[in-house]
């Protein structure tokens, strides 16, 4: 009882959190914040309890893995055994034969031009009218904010905007908050079954959990945006007429391929100087005194910085410090890197209630990285609207974080 009541304390935590962001607490609409957190119970409680409904959605990622499993093929192609070929020697770590420029990344070229076509066909359109009436009316979320965030469930950060790129320009502060919150509090599905194959030893059936994860991040990207930037409805999209930018289908492929191409560029740039000044920040630090004979790191001052949060999302405190410090690899290097260390962890050391409310925590775009990518990324497709993302940027990895934390909260309640 006492660690459910650790998790709904940390809800309210969550929320309160984020009021000093507040643009306008006064606009707040308390009634959207509650339905939100509501649908997030029932998303959990559906996909958890329901097989049936689980099941469905294993085969919509299935979908996404054929997407991703073709794009390899032409990366294995072009790249070799980097790009995922068949390798010359034996592999003794499959995870270190994994490139995430040469394996991964290119689903962005792939999908750039995937998603030009099917605007020129006019399927998209028509996809987002559809999508934007059904958030309309769950949440008062407009159509290609909302269609971007429901994307985000199996498509990356960078990837998603694609589909409503056309719409960016004009999308209102609130709506490119919305964007930029969805898209580090999920996982694309190009990612999810390689996580799903490195947890899958310890975790029987985490591919779901991942897929369930994504989906209740959705409406709590919603709960966070609004409270940081309360909508107030003043501009709205024009979705009756959307724009025909290509001039035929092969225009749409080409094009398409060369604006994916300028993403893959900007994204793999932006990691490496990234990267490069964490690591040169940790090098930095490293003067100071030894704590408990190890030297001191971002990523263990941001572990003991999460251990607190890790308390609040329903984790005993014997178990805290240690799922702090994955939230902080997390937060600091990225994802990737925490779920290879939480494999490390030992059986003993958290419990299985502990793994699963961890592995909801750690399940998302939110670190220093994501800023930059989607910074770069999006200020890609709409270089007018850079300042606005730049300004909107730390919000964005703010309230994707908390959405992630609470999603463990509720899971941990869910899930007993």
């Amino acid at each position: 009882m006492t660690l459910y009541l650790q998790a709904l304390l940390g809800i309210a935590v969550f929320i309160t959190i984020v009021l000093p962001m507040s643009s306008n607490r006064r606009s707040i609409n308390w009634k959207l914040v509650s339905v939100a957190l509501a649908l997030q119970f029932v998303i959990c409680i559906l996909l958890l309890k329901a097989p049936v409904i689980k099941e469905g959605l294993l085969y919509l990622n299935q979908a996404v893995g054929a997407l991703g499993a073709a794009t390899l093929k032409g990366s294995a192609f072009v790249f070799g055994y980097v790009g995922g070929g068949d390798t010359p020697f034996t592999i003794t770590n499959p995870n270190a034969a994994v490139t995430f420029a040469f394996q991964v990344l290119p689903l962005v070229i792939v999908m750039s031009a995937l998603s030009a076509l099917l605007w020129y066909w006019r399927i998209l359109p028509i996809v987002i009218r559809g999508i934007s009436w059904v958030f309309e009316r769950a949440l008062g979320t407009r159509g290609p904010s909302g269609l971007v965030a429901t994307a985000n469930i199996f498509l990356g950060q960078t990837e998603a905007p694609l589909l409503v790129r056309p719409y960016l320009a004009r999308m209102s502060r609130y709506e490119l908050l919305l964007v930029m919150t969805a898209g580090m509090a999920t996982i694309a599905g190009s990612v999810m079954v390689i996580y799903s194959a490195m947890l899958g030893v310890q975790f029987q059936g985490v591919l779901g959990h991942l897929i369930t994860k994504s989906i209740m991040s959705v409406p709590a990207s919603v709960l966070f945006a609004h409270m940081i930037l309360p909508d107030d409805n003043s501009s709205s999209q024009d979705l009756q007429e959307s724009p025909r930018i290509y001039q035929s289908a092969m225009d749409s492929i080409t094009r398409g391929t060369s604006d994916g191409l300028a993403l893959f560029l900007n994204i793999i740039a932006i990691l490496i100087v990234l990267t490069a000044f964490v690591a040169l920040a940790n090098s930095i630090v490293s003067f100071l005194p030894a704590i408990d004979g190890e030297a001191i790191t971002l990523e263990r001052i941001a572990g003991w910085i999460f251990a607190p949060v890790a308390w609040l999302m329903g984790i005993p405190w014997s178990e805290a410090t240690t799922a702090g410090s994955l939230l902080g690899v997390k937060s600091v290097l990225n994802e990737f890197i925490a779920f290879i260390q939480l494999t490390g962890v030992p059986p003993e050391t958290l419990s299985d209630r502990s793994r699963l409310i961890t592995i909801y925590g750690l399940c998302g775009f939110a670190n220093l990285a994501s800023i930059g990518i989607q910074i770069s990324g999006i200020g890609t497709m709409v270089p007018e609207r850079r300042g606005d993302l730049v300004s909107l940027a730390w919000p964005a990895f703010v309230a994707a974080t908390l959405g992630s934390c609470m999603t463990g909260c509720i899971v941990g309640i869910v899930a007993g």
